[in-house]
């Protein structure tokens, strides 16, 4: 497992998740948002008014339930507002980062 940072134009989370994620954040990230969302009936409960809305915390249940149910992601830290990602404590500016 590696560490990840994550965020929704909100506060970064530090997550723990699958080597093959952190390795390929913006692969799976995208395929959630732009793959999943459009074409899984699980995604309904994101549609609101016909957008979709969602945030870190739901891309890391889609991993945990669809994606690699027996690697479970975890939150670490929450970071707060970093500006999205400009202000990343020294810590963990070398983490990969996606903001959805």
């Amino acid at each position: 497992m590696k560490e990840v940072i994550i965020s929704a134009d909100g506060d970064s989370v530090v997550y723990s998740v699958p080597d093959v994620v952190a390795d390929n954040l913006r692969k799976y990230c995208i395929e959630f948002c732009d793959k999943w969302m459009k074409t899984s009936p699980h995604a309904r409960k994101y549609k609101i008014k016909g957008v979709y809305c969602f945030n870190e915390a739901d891309f890391i249940e889609y991993l945990n339930e669809y994606v690699f149910p027996d690697q479970e992601s975890t939150f670490v830290r929450n970071l707060g507002w970093t500006d999205l990602g400009k202000d990343i404590p020294d810590e963990y500016k070398d983490l990969p980062y996606f903001n959805f």
